[in-house]
């Protein structure tokens, strides 16, 4: 069943303001187990669609998932329609590390960004930045959901 509401815990505040920037850039947030196996959350590109897993908000990874998501939304915004590495300056810790080495190209690439951005401790102000700057006056960026 796909969830277009969840009860939102209000300590969650900085979820929902993000949730609140992405969906002001046409990006439907679905909370719901992703259609990629194994994956807590993913950007559906074709469809401007971010699926959220709820079992984050139990394992405490909600903002990180949906930090996670949004640089793929930025990177997304920045290619115009397609996902392309924004070029940030960010050295990615040795805790993400784990996490991207496993994809090759592109892809690795994208997940590099994704992932050192999660980890960040001003991992919200980042992502937000991010997405304002390239997604603000992309015509994507207008578009409904």
């Amino acid at each position: 069943m796909l969830l277009l509401a969840l009860d939102i815990p209000p300590s969650q505040t900085e979820f929902l303001q993000l949730k609140t920037v992405l969906q002001s850039y046409g990006f439907a947030i679905h909370f719901d187990v992703p259609p990629e196996r194994g994956a807590y959350g993913l950007l559906d590109s074709r469809h401007k669609t971010i699926w959220i897993d709820p079992l984050v908000f139990d394992l405490g990874i909600a903002q990180p998932t949906l930090v996670h998501e949004a640089v793929h939304a930025a990177q997304y915004c920045y290619g115009k329609g397609k996902p392309q590495p924004l070029g940030l300056s960010l050295e990615p810790p040795a805790i993400a590390r784990r996490f991207f080495l496993r994809y090759e190209g592109l892809r690795r690439q994208l997940e590099t960004e994704a992932y050192t951005i999660q980890v960040q401790p001003d991992r919200l102000d980042l992502v937000i930045n991010l997405l304002h700057k390239y997604c603000k006056n992309s015509h994507l960026g207008q578009q409904n959901g």
